[in-house]
């Protein structure tokens, strides 16, 4: 590991990645499988959001509430888990899965593909050029022959709201490290990290009361999907109030609670406060206004992810506002990488869509999968997106619960799912998913969408009996008429 401040003059690589998280250590992973010297800046931990804050933490606190929700279902079993989750063993299995908050082990990861990891705060100075500000204020100054990738991620939002800083609210951050379940948690917002949050700390003793400003949960996705995953929370026990604002926070005792008080007059106590109403780029402090960027902003790129008006500058994962995943985030990262190997080689690149240095997936084949119970799942476009999109597209829907395999996996299963046809083309521009277990049937549908498999073809291709995956058949026939 390189200190910020252990050399006076610039350090001169190929590519200088500012950001560690998943998205930054796949940009270094490609450049240095190209051969390019590569520098990779962090301010927090190795491996970033994704793994201490996000997708690991969150899964680890999820598998166990879902895991007991099917066993509960399946006869022979289902008496055997009526209890309470053992809160301390989830707890510290959450742990593990992030480490203990520690990056030794992916610090070594980046050290030993051959990048050089310098710790501090990375701001751009001017083209190609980065300086890093360690903790104890040593500057260290970076040039790259080639290019930098932005990868710095994004932040969660929190409203400015009357009384927000005396209610120190949550946000994903500390909704996934908590030390204990809260006894009355209040969730803002609807979308992915709402409900999953909602089905946790519900599962682990806290009393949720979900606030949402619109009609319906996970807003995004085919409607049906917030309904199912409505339904499960309300009987789980949380209560759910959409058409609601908040507009001002109250809690007088630092150590007592938080008074939410709400644009219809009402008021919610609560022990804790957790706001998942949004992300923003993390590009405030970057020094993008040395190069004439607005500080703060998103970064436009083109496909092959590099920033607009610029030979040199690269936005991978979050802060480019493409697809705001991890996965699609390491997508983005191995395209960029790629196209930086092939523009420093003087290589031609191929950017038509599907091609190598084109992240064209961030436009139709988007795939994303909702950890709740139900899960729910989906790729590519939903019918209102298609609509609007001005394809002629027709929905197929079928009863996830008709399926031999759902009605194996669990007595009274409920779920559903949908395919968008495109009608002159006859493939699929979106399939969803809702209902247990249905996680991992979506890279099924993600490649007969990014593929565009016909439909006439997709037809030969026999689901295994008897699976839940047979519902490709039943969907098939349902377009067919037979």
């Amino acid at each position: 590991m390189t200190d910020a401040g252990k050399n006076s003059e610039p350090s001169e690589y190929d590519v200088v990645v500012i950001g560690a998280g998943p998205v930054g250590e796949n940009v270094a992973d490609r450049a240095r499988a190209a051969g390019l010297s590569t520098a990779v800046v962090e301010s927090e931990l190795v491996g970033g959001e994704c793994s201490y804050w996000a997708c690991m933490p969150s899964k680890a606190l999820l598998r166990p509430v879902v895991a007991r929700a099917d066993a509960r279902r399946v006869p022979g079993l289902s008496a055997a888990v009526q209890g309470p989750l053992d809160v301390e063993a989830v707890l510290a299995h959450r742990d593990e899965e992030a480490s203990h908050w520690k990056d030794d082990g992916q610090v070594a990861w980046l050290e030993n593909i051959g990048a050089d990891v310098h710790r501090g705060t990375g701001r751009l100075t001017g083209p190609r050029a980065v300086t890093v500000t360690a903790p104890d204020g040593a500057e260290h100054r970076l040039t790259a022959r080639h290019a930098v990738a932005v990868c710095t991620g994004s932040r969660a939002v929190v409203p400015s709201l009357p009384g927000v800083e005396e209610a120190r609210p949550w946000t994903s951050r500390e909704a996934t490290s908590a030390k204990e379940a809260p006894g009355r948690l209040v969730i803002v917002g609807g979308g992915v990290v709402g409900v999953e949050m909602a089905t946790v700390w519900q599962a682990l003793g806290s009393e949720v009361t979900l606030l949402i400003r619109g009609s319906c949960l996970l807003p995004k996705m085919e409607p049906f999907a917030g309904e199912l995953v409505a339904d499960a929370l309300t009987e789980a026990g949380a209560r759910i109030r959409t058409g609601v604002s908040v507009t001002a926070l109250r809690r007088p005792a630092p150590d007592g609670p938080v008074t939410v008080e709400l644009d219809d007059g009402d008021r919610v106590e609560a022990d804790e406060i957790l706001f998942a109403t949004g992300r923003a780029p993390r590009t405030d402090d970057l020094g993008l206004e040395t190069i004439g960027l607005e500080p703060g902003s998103w970064l436009t790129v083109d496909d092959s992810c590099r920033v607009e008006g610029t030979d040199w500058l690269y936005a991978v994962g979050d802060v480019n506002h493409r697809a705001l995943l991890t996965h699609q985030g390491k997508y983005q990262a191995r395209i960029a990488g790629a196209a930086i190997a092939a523009r420093t080689g003087k290589t031609p690149l191929e950017t038509a869509p599907w091609g190598a240095h084109a992240a064209t997936a961030d436009h139709g084949a988007v795939p994303q999968v909702v950890f709740t119970d139900p899960e729910a799942a989906s790729v590519g476009l939903t019918l209102a997106e298609a609509e609007r999109a001005g394809h002629r597209v027709r929905a197929v829907d079928h009863d996830l619960a008709a399926v031999a395999g759902s009605g194996l996996y669990a007595d009274g299963y409920r779920g559903r799912a949908r395919m968008i046809v495109d009608l002159d083309r006859e493939i699929l521009l979106g399939v969803t998913f809702v209902g247990p277990g249905i996680g991992e049937l979506l890279h099924s549908a993600t490649i007969a969408v990014a593929g565009e498999v016909p439909i006439a073809r997709l037809w030969h291709a026999v689901p295994a009996y008897p699976t839940i995956s047979e519902v490709w058949l039943r969907l098939l026939e349902a377009y067919r008429g037979h």
